[in-house]
């Protein structure tokens, strides 16, 4: 498969070794600002560590309006539970099946890494006409957009902007759904487990995960609300203690692995694991079209000492059952568009005594953020945790009388013969922050199509770098005078 624009799949390769897991930038931060000294381009790092490249004018287009292009430098770092890679130090490993380019057993990085290569190829290409060019590159978009959120007023000069993280190719976005997140914290005591009992590993693995966003809609199965499901059938049929959950990684994907370590009477230990198995082919019924490749197992494990208290344990295992997981409602203006949702993002155990609870919220409309965010405080509350609710990131609103829309959507079907689709997304874009800080900036969102995004199945399609880049081109070429 022909790799075009090469330019943009060189610098893709060079990004891609430089390691860039979110909050641990610092590297991919010194590789544009050495890009930007090796180019003889002007370079600017504000204190979150937000980098903006500028270049001015090719000749003749020096009344033209300034325009951003924009993508933020982190990336998720989900892999393999059989993969063995450091994301602090290792390049992660890419290769082409037909039209699509993959990773080994991770993350693919495409996210937002070809929005980068896409931004330092039109700062480098001597055919490229533009007016003044602005490329900005943020950090941790991934854990909280913060990078975004630190930008201050001045920062960008540019009217328009041009964000390169969005997902399908032939999409336009401009409107983005707001979000947050809630950490929930149960305190346990070490309680005694019988001696006449055993312990059984419990794993709920290779689900096919996804955006926590953009994928809520598709009707995925989340690890851990599978794993909580088969733990409180146990619970009401055995006497059942529970050792140990861990399940679920990073706020904005859904969990694909989930596990847990369980001790039941020796003597109900057959009747547990026929249970299990019939509980393992209900998911299997239940998910067949978006699980194919779900994996079920239970396995003996030496006996601990000590588990989780019976109360908190039942308390924990109820709230999990009940709280709200995926889509908590539909746009009313927008068929098929998810309003709000929600994700059951992580259950960890980080330290003796302490069970920690991560849910991310995303909604369009803030009054529905906030009833859901007070669902799930109101579940967990009931069941004696502790609850926090952070203040999380705006929702972008969509310009309709936009003029950079109007030229995307002009240049588009001249390039390609047909009408592009206009639409809002539910994820965080970081454009929501963007017009906090810049009111009248004029924005949209686009990029090539990815799929399996913020889990180890995320590719590329080849074919629609080529297009987005010549679309952006095309804008870039003709933006509006000032």
């Amino acid at each position: 498969m022909e790799l075009k624009p090469q330019a943009v799949f060189d610098y893709f390769a060079q990004i891609n070794k430089v390691p860039r897991p979110s909050k641990h930038e610092e590297k991919i931060i010194q590789f544009l600002q050495q890009f930007a000294q090796s180019n003889n381009l002007d370079c600017k790092t504000d204190e979150a560590g937000n980098v903006l490249i500028s270049k001015g004018a090719t000749p003749g287009m020096e009344g033209r309006t300034t325009i951003v292009l924009q993508a933020h430098m982190d990336m998720v770092c989900e892999k393999t539970s059989d993969r063995n890679i450091d994301f602090t130090t290792d390049p992660i490993e890419t290769y082409i099946d037909g039209e699509w380019m993959k990773a080994k057993g991770t993350t693919l990085g495409a996210d937002d890494g070809i929005g980068i290569a896409m931004a330092m190829a039109a700062l480098t290409d001597p055919t490229l006409k533009h007016g003044p060019l602005e490329c900005l590159f943020t950090r941790d978009e991934e854990t909280g957009l913060t990078g975004a959120e630190a930008i201050q007023p001045g920062f960008m000069t540019g009217k328009y902007l041009i964000n390169l993280d969005s997902e399908d190719e032939g999409e336009i976005f401009i409107g983005c759904a707001g979000g947050v997140n809630t950490d929930i914290d149960f305190e346990y005591f070490a309680q005694d487990i019988p001696e006449d009992y055993v312990a059984l590993r419990v794993v709920v693995d290779k689900l096919t995960g996804g955006h926590s966003g953009d994928d809520i809609n598709k009707n995925r199965a989340n690890a851990n609300k599978v794993l909580a499901r088969f733990l409180y059938k146990i619970q009401n049929q055995y006497d059942m203690n529970l050792v140990s959950i861990d399940g679920g990684n990073l706020h904005n994907a859904i969990p694909r692995h989930a596990e847990a370590v369980i001790a039941v009477p020796e003597n109900v230990k057959h009747e547990v694991r026929s249970q299990f198995n019939l509980f393992a082919a209900d998911i299997r019924d239940e998910y067949h079209a978006t699980e194919p490749n779900a994996e079920f197992t239970m396995e003996s494990v030496e006996r601990p000492d000590t588990a989780i208290d019976d109360i908190t344990a039942t308390s924990l295992i109820n709230a999990l059952n009940a709280v709200q997981n995926g889509v908590f409602e539909w746009s009313q203006d927008i068929p098929g568009f998810v309003e709000t949702s929600s994700n059951l993002a992580s259950v960890k155990m980080p330290e003796e005594g302490r069970i920690k609870i991560v849910i991310s919220q995303r909604s369009s409309t803030k009054s529905q953020l906030d009833a859901l965010c007070n669902t799930i405080a109101a579940t967990f509350s009931l069941a004696g945790a502790d609850v926090l609710i952070h203040e999380g990131y705006p929702g972008w609103k969509p310009n309709p009388n936009s003029v950079i829309l109007n030229l995307a959507v002009d240049k588009y079907k001249t390039l390609f013969g047909k009408e592009p689709k206009v639409r809002a997304i539910h994820a965080g874009l970081e454009c929501g922050l963007f017009s906090e800080k810049y009111p009248h900036m004029d924005m949209i969102s686009f990029g090539p199509t990815l799929r399996g995004v913020h889990s180890p199945d995320e590719c590329l399609h080849i074919p629609t770098v080529d297009m987005v880049w010549r679309h952006m081109v095309a804008i870039l070429e003709d933006a509006p005078e000032e």
